[in-house]
């Protein structure tokens, strides 16, 4: 297995919410980008919750219009060994200090982007601070297709609420 490592956050002057994934895939890690696979419906969903066209953008751009908006993203895993892109090949993980970045930040709301980064989140650092809003989301990736997109939407909308 090899070692994969997350990137810094996108972290603008005043964040209002933090988005937490589990930790880049192959694709993404290639391209050094968040969400780089051409199939993740990342940008598509955060687009549509933000009001806008993120997709279309360039990387430079998406981040910017992120950090404007008060949209911080990160991931829970700093690093660990992982064969492929699949969340549940992990092993040996290691926690960015998200609660260092909460108390800092002042974000009021953190978003989990599927299920392992909210699992791994609790393990490392239990509940949430006093304050803060913990809300789950439907996986962004391929790999999670199976719930309807009109209801993803819905989902990721609430994101909106906080900003």
């Amino acid at each position: 297995m090899t070692r994969k490592r997350s990137f810094p956050p996108i972290l603008g002057r005043k964040p209002r919410v933090l988005i937490l994934g589990s930790l880049p895939g192959d694709a993404s890690i290639a391209l050094g980008q968040y969400y780089g696979h051409p199939q993740n419906k990342f940008w598509e969903l955060l687009g549509a919750a933000l009001g806008e066209d993120l997709r279309t953008l360039s990387y430079a751009k998406r981040v910017s219009r992120l950090k404007k908006r008060g949209v911080a993203v990160w991931d829970v895993i700093a690093h660990a060994h992982r064969l492929g892109s699949l969340d549940s090949s992990i092993r040996f993980e290691k926690p960015n200090d998200i609660p260092a970045l909460i108390q800092a930040s002042g974000v009021r709301a953190v978003f989990f982007n599927g299920g392992k980064s909210k699992t791994s989140y609790r393990r490392h650092f239990g509940e949430p601070p006093a304050g803060v809003e913990f809300i789950a989301l439907p996986s962004s990736s391929p790999a999670h297709a199976s719930m309807p997109w009109a209801r993803k939407i819905v989902e990721w909308r609430r994101l909106a609420d906080f900003l």
